[in-house]
């Protein structure tokens, strides 16, 4: 017992810090992609940072299993560097028994990678996505862009010159086309943009309003003090209809409905599905695949350098396998099962391959005291 907890501190300590790690860069790499929310949209730091954040789930989703699997690898190959494995090999430990330590750690991160996969990550990517949608059409960042012409719901078009340090806006063009009988450009000098319960309202103040028939093509002009134009509206017609696959919990995904998606789209939510439900399993097939190579054949001063090669292309296979495999059910619905096998067998390979091997060591034991 004191082994298996050894061990398994081990391997979560090294396990921690390559997700941290792992977790960072990808972070990184992809936080670039709404640099643009916040340099066109004035989008807040905060707002960003918890907006990348909710994305978290789907990546360690991802993450885990190979952090498993890497820091398994590192804790064995230390250890038997430090020939402590070889020390239990010795005291009559088989490697079934040694690798049960990084089991433990296996399956405890299958379990909260399905936690991720069933229900972090379709409520934070829907939250994800309900977020973004809000800030794209954000009538407050639209409106008050300086110098473009900006769309705004369904042939709305806004204009402003310049946005003054008193909140007023200059030089104001709103160009309506959402009635196709009629178009309507409204020109004022001055105006001013307020957030009402019942949704956002530009004011206009010493402006026109020109309204132009589209059979006739009869212009009218009104020329007014004040106007206002209700943009909540609008805002309701800016909804979202469709929903990403990321969003959908697993009964959706294996049960498609044409309220769900179009009914072509069947055979790729089912095997995203599955995905779900067989890609927590790497964490067990990766880790036991870097057990098993690390402890077969014999033990070498030398370093293993060609084992750890091994388990890292033996394991590349594995996960490819288990993620590729769902182009293939998208082609050939009917191939469900290899998704499960694809994830399943090497882990019983790499299971079979420890119970029929043991560790040898070349020279004698070493002593123990």
């Amino acid at each position: 017992m004191r082994i298996t907890r050894y061990l398994a501190g081990q391997i979560l300590t090294a396990m921690v810090f390559i997700v941290v790690s792992m977790t960072c860069v990808i972070w990184l790499s992809q936080s670039l992609r709404f640099v643009d929310l916040i340099v066109n949209r004035g989008l807040p730091i905060p707002s960003f940072v918890y907006l990348t954040l909710m994305l978290m789930p789907t990546w360690l989703s991802i993450v885990l299993p190979i952090a498993a699997f890497a820091a398994t690898v590192f804790v064995y190959n230390k250890l038997t560097n430090d020939r402590e494995l070889v020390v239990l090999s010795a005291a009559g430990l088989s490697p079934l028994r040694l690798a049960g330590p990084a089991m433990v750690v296996a399956v405890a991160t299958m379990l909260a990678t399905y936690l991720m996969t069933l229900y972090l990550v379709p409520m934070s990517y829907r939250g994800f996505k309900e977020l973004q949608f809000q800030i794209r059409h954000n009538f407050d960042h639209l409106v008050l862009r300086e110098g473009e012409f900006r769309s705004i719901g369904d042939g709305l078009t806004v204009y402003v010159r310049a946005r003054e340090d008193t909140g007023q806006l200059a030089g104001i063009v709103v160009h309506d086309q959402s009635n196709a009988k009629k178009t309507v450009t409204l020109v004022a000098e001055r105006g001013a943009l307020i957030t009402a319960p019942e949704g956002p309202r530009v004011v206009m103040a010493n402006g026109s309003r020109q309204e132009r028939d589209v059979e006739t093509g009869r212009v009218s002009v009104l020329y007014f003090d004040r106007y206002t134009i209700d943009l909540g509206a609008m805002r309701e017609e800016v909804q979202r209809t469709i929903r990403d696959q990321n969003e959908l919990f697993i009964d959706d995904l294996l049960h498609p409905t044409e309220q769900i998606t179009d009914p072509k789209n069947f055979d790729e939510y089912i095997a995203e599905g599955h995905q779900r439900l067989t890609s927590p399993l790497l964490a067990l097939s990766l880790t036991a695949i870097g057990v098993a190579v690390l402890l077969s054949g014999e033990f070498s001063r030398r370093g293993q350098t060609i084992r750890i090669i091994t388990a890292v292309l033996l394991a590349g296979c594995a996960e490819a396998m288990g993620l590729g495999s769902k182009y293939l059910v998208v082609r050939y619905p009917s191939m469900v099962p290899i998704m499960w096998f694809a994830v399943i067998v090497p882990f019983l390979l790499a299971l079979a391959s420890m119970t029929q091997r043991r560790l040898k060591r070349r020279g004698p034991a070493p002593a123990i005291s």
